[in-house]
């Protein structure tokens, strides 16, 4: 073989394998270039390998826990209108009545309560005012009522029907003018109990009093036959039927509660007159009316005080406060018209409560009364009632001074501390 030809292969080798490493350094540059610039537009952050290496924590949401809502409820007794009571309240220069006076000295401790609650023990029947027997108050005590603070009028008691069917609607008009809404009787449309929206919370309060023996088949309030007409309107147990009754009760309070009621409210028109303790039947109402389920129990019409309770609800565990009698919050029931100085006495009964919102549950739950008695005296020829608090200050009051009776109000405070006790004693 001729030496050019193999010197050309040989060349030719050369070259090939020149082109074939500069190929392979290119595409090595190349890629050299590309990680660079993948680098440069992704930086590396050993960051994300830690994040990724440990998941994150879960998130733990935390809702703002709901607020409980405090609560003071107070209820008083009978408030009752005798004709003294009428004359003393008399403006004989233009011919009206007006009896905010009386409530002068405890309108501080109603209305800075968040409900309140009377029982109010007449009817405003229009007309000529009268007294006992058959009670007719004049329009004006409604107004004085309701500017003393008081939210609720409680109607069903024994003397409700003292001016027939006519005088128990027309009472219920006068009460609601006022402002004041009304529980225990009704109008034939309505419920036969109220709801009362306090603090973002629905309160209802459920009235009932007691009956006379029924007459040739009829119902009788104060030995007064009741007509067909009223005897469904008026909330009423007879203590001869009364365990069927008491389930009127109860049917009436699980209405309550199914139409929101947070916090149920009784009271009952009960007991025997000038009696200081309870009797059998009261204390078995109240055992009954707690296992149905109610928070608060006030009660009256023995026209003196009697004491009060804690009772444990059997089926919850929840304690219930019971107000056996708060007496008379004013009347002209007292010493020189009776011989009974008890008759003069009273209370505030006062209820303080903490509800849960999230548990729909009351958590916390305190009673005591404020000790009242009524002051009466002459002054320019006419009487002076006045609703005296037997606070820590009463005797500076100065109706107790004017009056000269501050002996008898210190008796008074020494005899309700008797029957309260002092764990219950709001001062």
């Amino acid at each position: 073989m001729p030496n050019n030809l193999r010197t050309s292969r040989k060349e030719t080798e050369k070259r090939r394998k020149r082109r074939n490493r500069t190929l392979f350094l290119s595409l090595v540059v190349i890629c050299v270039i590309a990680v660079s610039a993948a680098y440069a537009f992704y930086p590396f952050d050993s960051s994300i390998e830690d994040k990724e290496a440990d998941p994150p924590a879960e998130e733990v949401i935390n809702p703002e826990k709901e607020e409980d809502i405090e609560l003071s409820i107070v209820c008083v007794g009978d408030v009752m209108v005798h004709r003294s009571q009428i004359a003393s309240q008399y403006n004989r220069e233009d011919g009206s009545y007006n009896y905010d006076n009386n409530f002068e000295y405890v309108k501080k401790y109603i209305e800075e309560a968040d409900l309140a609650l009377c029982n109010v023990e007449t009817t405003f029947a229009g007309g000529t005012p009268s007294g006992y027997p058959s009670f007719n108050a004049p329009d004006a005590l409604a107004d004085s009522l309701a500017r003393a603070g008081f939210d609720v009028a409680i109607t069903s008691n024994n003397h409700l029907y003292d001016k027939g069917y006519a005088g128990m609607e027309r009472t219920l008009r006068i009460l609601r003018e006022a402002g004041l809404a009304t529980t225990g009787t009704r109008l034939p449309w309505e419920k036969n109990y109220t709801i009362m929206d306090v603090k973002d919370l629905k309160i209802a309060v459920v009235a009932y009093t007691y009956e006379t023996p029924s007459y040739n088949g009829r119902k009788t309030i104060n030995g007064i036959q009741i007509n067909s007409d009223a005897e469904e309107l008026i909330n009423s147990f007879n203590y001869d039927t009364l365990d069927e009754d008491l389930k009127k009760v109860e049917a009436t309070i699980a209405e309550a509660r199914s139409e929101g009621a947070d916090i149920v409210v009784c009271y009952y028109h009960w007991g025997e007159e000038y009696q200081r303790s309870p009797n059998e039947w009261q204390r078995y109402i109240a055992k009954k009316t707690v296992d149905m389920g109610v928070d608060i129990i006030y009660a009256s019409h023995p026209h003196v005080l009697q004491t009060v309770e804690m009772i444990t609800n059997e089926n919850t565990g929840k304690e219930v406060p019971v107000f056996y009698s708060m007496g008379n919050f004013i009347s002209n029931q007292r010493l020189e018209t009776l011989n009974n100085r008890f008759t003069e006495q009273g209370m505030i009964a006062r209820v303080n409560l903490k509800y849960s919102v999230s548990t729909g549950e009351i958590v916390d739950m305190k009673m005591d009364a404020m000790r009242t008695w009524v002051n009466k005296y002459r002054k320019a020829s006419k009487d002076v009632y006045a609703i005296i608090p037997l606070d820590e200050n009463f005797e500076n009051n100065e109706s107790l001074i004017t009056s000269g009776n501050l002996n008898r109000a210190i008796q008074a405070s020494q005899d309700v501390a008797e029957v309260l006790g002092s764990d219950y004693i709001w001062e």
